[in-house]
């Protein structure tokens, strides 16, 4: 996210001993991300997506579902914060902390203008390549959002209806992406 910090190769020990200062810290291959506290509109899309996420997450019992600040080190000298995320359940219980977070179902990204281009070309290949099975890039201004899941070239774009089933055994989730977008509006 944000601007990247140059002329050092940061590690994770590095960037977890910052100061606890409003800013978002990540690290992709030694690249120090630095971002500013989110816009208004991009939380309150996150919100409407978390209630509707967490709700169903606790319903199917299928893990447990967080907003950042967060550090998720899903492997060595790479920790991102992603917007929303869901943890699934592997039959140890809920994550104590942070590290105890070794794979993710779901990661979501919020556009800002000062992340689009890290969130896409950047951590998105980082989320494929670790496995994440869907991230999504949520693009306010455009009024879509972008599936990505780890074999994809290209995202599937969706602009009505966001259907997400992380397992067979549980109903398909329905987020109509208006009441996303215009929710709260006036």
């Amino acid at each position: 996210m944000g601007m990247p910090v140059h002329n050092t190769k940061w590690t994770a020990d590095m960037v977890r001993a910052l100061p606890d200062d409003g800013m978002r810290y990540e690290l992709l291959d030694g690249e120090l991300l630095v971002s500013p506290a989110p816009s208004l509109a991009h939380q309150e899309v996150l919100q409407r997506l978390f209630l509707l996420i967490q709700s169903y997450v606790e319903r199917y019992s299928i893990g447990w579902t967080y907003l950042s600040p967060a550090d998720i080190e899903l492997s060595p000298n790479r920790i991102a914060q992603p917007d929303l995320f869901v943890v699934p359940n592997v039959g140890r219980g809920k994550p104590g902390t942070w590290a105890d977070v070794k794979s993710l179902l779901l990661a979501v990204a919020v556009l800002s203008p000062s992340t689009a281009s890290t969130d896409r070309l950047k951590k998105r290949p980082w989320y494929q390549e670790e496995g994440v099975n869907e991230y999504w890039i949520v693009d306010i201004e455009s009024r879509l959002v972008e599936r990505w899941r780890p074999e994809d070239d290209r995202p599937e774009v969706i602009s009505d209806v966001l259907e997400w089933q992380p397992q067979p055994t549980c109903e398909l989730l329905r987020i109509g992406l208006a009441n996303v977008f215009d929710a709260g509006q006036s």
